[in-house]
């Protein structure tokens, strides 16, 4: 079973706490191309789907660039809230993606308005889990780590499932297990 999307700001604070720690600890190493000092240098996002009044420090994409003149190259560290450069929260995303396969009509419409996905966006994303994630690098390594395996072409909807059966902590869980997904500057990161 794949639940609706969270509405309560607590949920969102987690995966922002854990944005937080991982940025911090890129920043506590050096940056990867010169070896130089890493600044902050966050940038806005106007995330979308999530609830109202979720505050400021949750329309930022924490960041880092190299403080060396002649380098200065960002550093985006992986994010267990956004989802690439997709302009939907991540969770949005994943769930949103997981309920398009199963979801009934009346139901789809009810989430479609509460979160602002249209049915193109839907089937947009629909096409990224089946293809772009399913072929991915990230994909190809981290699948072998589920026993009994996660049906591929049941995404996301059998890797939602197999994360929410703990619960609300489970969907933090599959957040931060998608979380190298989103970046491809950070080190050890490798691309979708």
């Amino acid at each position: 079973m794949c639940p609706d999307p969270p509405r309560e700001r607590k949920f969102y604070s987690q995966l922002l706490a854990i944005d937080v720690r991982e940025t911090q600890e890129v920043r506590d190493g050096r940056c990867p191309r010169c070896g130089g000092r890493l600044d902050t240098r966050n940038y806005p996002r106007k995330p979308r789907g999530g609830p109202p009044g979720l505050g400021d420090e949750h329309t930022t994409r924490l960041s880092l660039c190299c403080a060396v003149d002649g380098c200065r190259k960002g550093v985006t560290p992986e994010s267990a809230r956004f989802l690439g450069r997709k302009v939907y929260l991540g969770v949005i995303v994943v769930l949103m993606s997981a309920l398009a396969s199963g979801v009934t009509p009346a139901r789809a419409r009810k989430l479609r308005e509460e979160t602002g996905v249209s049915a193109r966006t839907l089937a947009r994303w629909r096409t990224w889990w089946l293809a772009d994630f399913r072929g991915s690098r990230f994909w190809k390594a981290s699948r072998g780590r589920f026993s009994p395996p996660v049906d591929g072409g049941e995404l996301p909807s059998s890797l939602v499932a197999r994360f929410v059966a703990r619960a609300r902590e489970g969907l933090v869980s599959l957040m931060r297990f998608l979380s190298p997904i989103t970046t491809t500057s950070a080190p050890g990161c490798q691309p979708v």
